[in-house]
């Protein structure tokens, strides 16, 4: 049955939308994975544990974003299996925030592709939901994560250097 709101919303982009949904969910898991690793005893990065978990949460709130979004639109929400994240071990804490930026990336890119589904479709409620709430926030996730590995590069990626830069950022989370 049709939803009675539902206007000027293509089924390709609430397909989009479901697809996005699952790929935010995903980023929380593997950042869930990741603060679990870098808590863990024989690991014992607490700042980068607090901010993986941090992370987690909010890739998971993007995914209740959506999941809102699609419901205002008139769309359904439709769940997929969420894939296990493609490591168990993330190694240096220079490894596991390498590995998110290439995440963060992948998320940015996602985004991008549902932008230009929403274009296509000449949806400018949705390209104006994704300006509004996720591209800017994408741009500046990716230019932390960056930053991050530079500094750790620069402290040096493992001994004293990983526990200061993690010491640091336990402090400034």
């Amino acid at each position: 049955m049709a939803s009675v709101i539902r206007q000027n919303y293509h089924e390709n982009c609430e397909a989009s939308i479901n697809k996005q949904i699952n790929m935010e969910l995903y980023a929380s898991y593997v950042y869930l994975s990741l603060a679990h690793y870098y808590e863990r005893e024989d690991v014992a990065l607490p700042g980068l544990a607090k901010f993986f978990k941090k992370n987690s949460d909010e890739e998971r709130e993007h995914a209740q974003k959506f999941m809102k979004y699609q419901n205002q639109r008139g769309g359904r929400i439709v769940l997929q299996a969420i894939a296990a994240p493609s490591l168990q071990e993330w190694g240096t804490g220079l490894d596991g925030l390498q590995a998110a930026l290439d995440l963060e990336k992948q998320v940015n890119q996602a985004l991008l592709d549902l932008h230009g589904v929403a274009s296509t479709h000449s949806d400018a409620h949705l390209t104006n939901f994704l300006e509004g709430e996720f591209l800017e926030e994408q741009v500046e996730a990716i230019k932390e994560l960056a930053d991050l590995v530079t500094r750790l590069n620069r402290a040096g990626p493992t001994g004293l250097g990983e526990y200061l830069f993690d010491k640091d950022l336990l402090c400034s989370e």
